[in-house]
């Protein structure tokens, strides 16, 4: 588990695809002491397991299944990531719960200038849509953002200036993609009305606004 707070934006110093999918090899200064095989590493989002490392790189493996689900596809040498170590018990939660199981990909749709941060704005696919909240957490590539717009297609965050310089936000251009993943709180919540778990309800009943008008929201 993550928390979305950026520790250093990494260099992909080789990425090999392979019939099953590919190998990923990452150079890293800051997060490399310490850093163990078999430790969990979130790769612009997507979580990774460390199997070799070195004094300034780690190398893991990547499954087809995140290949297709994550912008991994399209990286290459060279390529900037995000990264961050798993969260340790007692550590400050900073942003928010991130598990690093991207969802989906979007693509940035507009950057302007707001202050000294950005307005950055994102389409995502239509399946994500009962997931996004206004002023409620997202998780663009791996790092933790409040959605200060929201539209049928599209959102948007406001970036404040050291997010934009410690990340690899600051070299994206109109229409390249990002890992997206919704806050996992919204899919359990889904889950619980999707299976009744409602006191003195039967199984298979809905979320409805009277019900939630009932509640006190």
């Amino acid at each position: 588990m993550f928390t979305g707070i950026i520790e250093e934006v990494g260099v992909i110093q080789e990425l090999r695809f392979v019939s099953e999918g590919a190998t990923i090899t990452l150079a890293a200064s800051a997060i490399t002491p310490g850093l163990k095989i078999g430790d969990s590493i979130s790769v612009n989002g997507v979580c990774l397991t460390a199997t070799r490392v070195g004094p300034n790189s780690f190398l893991c493996d990547i499954s087809s299944e995140t290949l297709r689900r994550s912008n991994l596809r399209q990286a290459k040498q060279g390529t900037r990531v995000n990264l961050e170590r798993s969260l340790m018990v007692g550590d400050r939660l900073g942003g928010h719960f991130v598990l690093g199981h991207v969802d989906d990909v979007g693509r940035l749709t507009a950057k302007t200038a707001s202050g000294e941060g950005f307005e950055m704005a994102f389409d995502f696919p239509r399946a994500l849509e009962r997931y996004l909240v206004y002023k409620g957490s997202i998780a663009v590539n791996g790092i933790s953002l409040t959605i200060s717009s929201l539209k049928k297609d599209s959102f948007s965050v406001a970036v404040i200036p050291h997010t934009f310089q410690v990340t690899n936000l600051n070299m994206l251009m109109i229409g390249d993609l990002v890992n997206l993943e919704v806050d996992i709180l919204g899919k359990y919540f889904e889950r619980f009305f999707q299976l009744g778990l409602i006191p003195g309800e039967k199984a298979g009943s809905k979320l409805t606004s009277e019900y939630l008008k009932s509640q006190g929201f």
